[in-house]
């Protein structure tokens, strides 16, 4: 008679991550209360971002917690300063969020300078935190852009790069398809471990206890992760309109959803947790 596979076995993975860490203290306060007493397994790392040596303290209080790298390449401020890469940003060192005409601008010889430049930049800025780093992701998902996973991809892995999400919703728009095949294609072929499906896109910001217990309760085969923007409040400073940010937080404390995940699926401790790979 066939041995029998152990339920756990035969359940989801699921890897449940914060993203804009470093953003502001309101948000580092929500990751680590989501780490110490709810569902919370990871966090993805601005390191220009203005509450990032706050982020970076509580990460280190934090054994429970992976921390990777969220490439900020637009909405958000760059690391190098403007005369270093004079095609990226504002005077101020700031990323616009015109991303389909800069979407165009990447294709030229010099601006891919500079953006190798950046990319190279927020790496080494990640590495001198003397963190661990569990995965890279980018603002907005930006490294869908061809150019972008190109240099990520070239650059990430002498920084200790090997697992990557894959920003595949299950119910993606149609004209999104082919370029989330072709990074999954990419990412393979360089040898990352990615997630298989993500939760959070068509729903950000807005990821409450119900969108939280419907995601868990019908997660697919393999690999998910399910991402948040959660914060202890809703500063002003912070605010993105639709967002909740709180309602967010309350979510990942939620002993429901708590429930949930220890029924439902395995949890992981992100990208490099064992179950990732044996998945």
């Amino acid at each position: 008679m066939a041995q029998s596979m152990p339920a756990a076995a035969c359940k989801p993975r699921l890897i449940v991550t914060a993203d804009d860490f470093g953003l502001h203290e309101a948000v580092n306060e929500a990751v680590e209360r989501g780490c110490r007493d709810g569902v919370l397994r990871a966090a993805s790392l601005m390191v220009a971002a203005p509450a990032v040596t706050d982020a970076i303290a509580r990460a280190r209080r934090l054994p429970g917690l992976a921390v990777g790298l969220h490439l900020v390449l637009t909405d958000g401020s760059a690391l190098l300063p403007p005369t270093r890469i004079p095609d990226l940003v504002d005077a101020s060192g700031q990323f616009d969020d015109a991303m389909v005409r800069n979407s165009f601008r990447f294709l030229r010889r010099n601006v891919r300078r500079q953006l190798a430049d950046e990319i190279r930049a927020q790496f080494e800025a990640f590495a001198a935190t003397g963190l661990s780093l569990d995965h890279v992701n980018a603002h907005k998902h930006f490294y869908l852009h061809p150019v972008i996973l190109s240099l990520v991809l070239a650059i990430g892995p002498a920084f200790g790069m090997r697992a990557m999400r894959l920003p595949n919703e299950p119910g993606t728009e149609f004209w999104l398809r082919p370029w989330v095949a072709l990074m999954r294609r990419r990412m393979e072929r360089a040898g990352m471990l990615h997630n298989d499906h993500v939760f959070g896109i068509r729903r950000s910001g807005r990821m409450d206890e119900p969108a939280l217990l419907e995601a868990i309760c019908n997660l697919p085969d393999g690999v998910s992760e399910l991402y948040l923007h959660p914060a202890t409040r809703d500063d002003a400073s912070i605010h993105i309109p639709g967002y909740r940010r709180s309602d967010e937080l309350a979510a990942l404390l939620s002993p429901r959803v708590r429930e949930a995940v220890a029924e439902r699926c395995v949890p992981c401790r992100g990208f490099r947790d064992p179950a990732v790979a044996a998945a």
